[in-house]
């Protein structure tokens, strides 16, 4: 295995590790079910806690599934990284007993900076959110 190739597998390996410990997914019920190099999938089951004052799934929990996948998938290829710029799109809201799985596919990733592209849907693919994100290494 090429060394650039041996860096990715082992950064993958820290990440899926840690996983299991990280405070805010354990908190919002977030699991990751896939990590490869440059993508992510993260699942998080819906619950009446994330509920605003209307009756809506409150749109940050939107964004935090949408950030999670980001934090991996970027990660995977440039470890650590820190995100920079965050932009979601909220397209149709979800039902407050979904289950929601977020995707995060790295467009670019460089030594300056690394951009990336999330999706969340629920559990038949209906689109929930789109959002982007620019991340910066750190710490090499």
């Amino acid at each position: 295995m090429p060394q650039d190739e041996e860096k990715v597998a082992e950064t993958i390996a820290t990440l899926k590790a840690a996983e299991k410990n990280e405070p805010i997914a354990r908190f919002l019920g977030m699991k990751l079910v896939e990590l490869t190099p440059g993508y992510a999938k993260i699942t998080m089951k819906l619950k009446p806690e994330h509920q605003n004052f209307n009756g809506y799934v409150f749109g940050g929990i939107v964004a935090a599934i949408a950030d999670q996948a980001f934090a991996y998938g970027s990660n995977s290829l440039s470890h650590p990284s820190i995100a920079v710029e965050f932009h979601i799109n909220l397209i149709s809201a979800p039902e407050p007993n979904d289950e929601l799985t977020a995707e995060c596919r790295v467009v670019r990733s460089g030594r300056r900076a690394g951009i990336s592209e999330m999706t969340v849907t629920n559990q038949t693919g209906k689109l929930i959110a789109k959002a982007t994100g620019v991340t910066i290494p750190v710490g090499e």
